[in-house]
C-alpha cells in the first residue's frame, strides 16, 4: 500500500497521558509527521463504563482517520486499549497499536515476586490484566490499584500546576497497604498518564522500580513503519482537542514537538 511521506502517525488518548508514548516515538522517528488527539471532552475514561468507551472510541477514531489519513493509529491509553482495541481494529483499515500494561517485563525484573499494577479503575479490573498476569507472571503476586487522583495530578502537572510528592504518595499509598504490599519492588505504570509523574513516584517510593510500556510501543511503531517514507526533516506536530483545553497546557506542548493546536 502506498504511503505518502506526509501521512502522519495518529496518537489518541483521553488527555495528555499519551505524550509519554509520543516522546519515545519521536526519539526513534524524529521526522515522522504527528497528529496527537486528546479527547478531553470524554475525559476521564477511567471513570466511564466499558460500554461507553467501547462505543465512543471506535466512532471517534473513525472520524479522525477520515480527516487526517494516518499511516498508523496508536491508542496511547491503557483504558481505551484494554476495552476498545479489538473494536477499533475491526472498524479501521490501517494498523492500530494498542497500549498494554508492562506486566511481562515487570515479572522478569521483580526479585520479591510482588508486583504492583497502577492504573485507572477501569483498566485494573479488566480480564486483559488477568490474562497477562497468568501468562507472564504466574509465580508473582499482583497487587492492583486504580487511582483516578493520579490521572488528574498528571494532567495538572502538564498544565503547569504545582504537584506535590505528598499528593502523589497519598494517591498510591493504598497499593502498598494491601497484603504483602510492603514487599512490592516493581510497579507497572498501567496508565500512560503516570510516567509523567515518574520523578514524584520515585521520590515517594524510593525502593520501587517503575516501568511503563512507552519505549516498547515506540519500537513497535518504528518496526511497523520501517519501510515507509517520511519527510526529509522534522516538522511541528499537531494537537487536536475535542473540547477547549486549559490555556496553560498549550505552553508546555512545544517540548513534545507540538507546534499547532486545533479543535475537532
Amino acid at each position: 500500500m502506498f504511503v505518502s511521506p506526509e501521512s502522519p502517525l495518529l496518537f489518541f488518548d483521553s488527555g495528555v497521558g499519551g505524550l509519554s508514548v509520543l516522546e519515545p516515538t519521536r526519539a526513534l522517528l524524529p521526522n515522522a509527521p504527528i497528529v496527537y488527539v486528546a479527547d478531553n471532552a470524554g475525559y476521564p475514561y477511567g471513570r466511564r463504563s466499558e460500554a461507553e468507551i467501547a462505543s465512543r472510541v471506535p466512532a471517534l477514531l473513525g472520524r479522525l482517520v477520515e480527516r487526517f489519513r494516518p499511516r498508523l493509529a496508536v491508542i496511547a491509553c491503557n483504558t481505551a486499549s484494554t476495552i476498545a482495541l479489538d473494536h477499533v481494529r475491526s472498524a479501521l483499515d490501517l494498523p492500530v497499536v494498542g497500549t498494554v500494561p508492562a506486566i511481562k517485563p515487570a515479572a522478569e525484573m521483580s526479585k520479591t515476586r510482588i508486583i504492583g499494577v497502577l492504573g485507572t479503575e477501569a483498566t485494573v479490573r479488566q480480564p486483559y490484566v488477568d490474562n497477562l498476569a497468568a501468562e507472564f507472571a504466574s509465580d508473582c503476586t499482583i497487587i492492583r490499584h486504580g487511582s483516578p487522583e493520579l490521572v488528574d495530578l498528571a494532567e495538572a502537572k502538564l498544565a503547569g500546576d504545582a504537584v506535590s510528592v505528598d499528593a502523589v504518595r497519598a494517591a498510591v499509598e493504598p497499593m502498598f497497604g494491601a497484603e504483602q504490599g510492603d514487599r512490592l519492588d516493581v510497579g507497572v505504570l498501567a496508565c500512560t498518564h503516570f510516567p509523567l509523574l515518574r520523578d514524584e513516584l520515585t521520590e515517594a517510593f524510593p525502593g520501587v522500580t517503575w516501568i511503563d510500556g512507552g519505549p516498547g510501543i515506540a519500537r513497535r511503531i518504528a518496526w511497523l513503519t520501517r519501510e515507509q517514507p517520511s519527510p526529509a526533516a522534522p516538522s511541528d506536530g499537531v494537537m487536536v482537542f475535542t473540547a477547549e483545553p486549559r490555556a496553560p497546557l498549550l505552553s508546555t506542548l512545544a517540548r513534545y514537538g507540538i507546534g499547532e493546536v486545533r479543535s475537532l
